[in-house]
């Protein structure tokens, strides 16, 4: 016999085992479902998942870094979440031909709070691309927008 041919046969039927441990282990049955689930951007659920996969096998390293990942993932939406409400909210104040004190004060605030919370915020190599732009769109219209009540 060839032993290319033996070479593929010993490589199929690895994969052939893989496969039935990861269908058969419910731990990495439920790593694949996180992975999914992150990858379609349902955080959350994500977390969820690679959490009690986690628990079932402590050395599940999909697991955990799925769950690392969603942890960063759902730390960045909470990030653009607030930063739409925030510029809403101080976008409407600012708009004014005149802004109060009280109101500058306030949007000063708010801004350096939310500039501070763009810095501790950590990227990794897979962190969703769109997730990390958007952040860094509402960081750049807080950096304006606190230049502008400080003129």
């Amino acid at each position: 016999m060839n032993a290319k041919v033996v070479i593929s046969i010993f490589a199929m039927l690895m994969l052939i085992i893989m496969s039935l441990y990861f269908y058969i282990n419910s731990s990495y049955k439920k790593s694949i479902q996180a992975k999914y689930y992150y990858e379609i951007g349902d955080y959350e659920e994500a977390y969820s998942l690679a959490k009690e996969s986690f628990g079932l096998d402590l050395y599940n390293r999909m697991a955990a870094t799925i769950m690392a990942q969603s942890t960063t993932s759902l730390k960045y939406l909470k990030y653009i979440n607030q930063g739409k409400k925030y510029i809403h909210d101080l976008g409407t104040i600012a708009e004014h031909e005149s802004i109060s004190d009280a109101d500058k004060a306030k949007i000063k605030l708010v801004c350096e709070i939310m500039i501070d919370s763009y810095v501790k915020l950590a990227p990794s190599v897979i962190t969703d691309k769109e997730l990390v732009s958007e952040a860094a769109r509402y960081h750049a219209k807080f950096e304006k927008l606190l230049e502008k009540v400080n003129s």
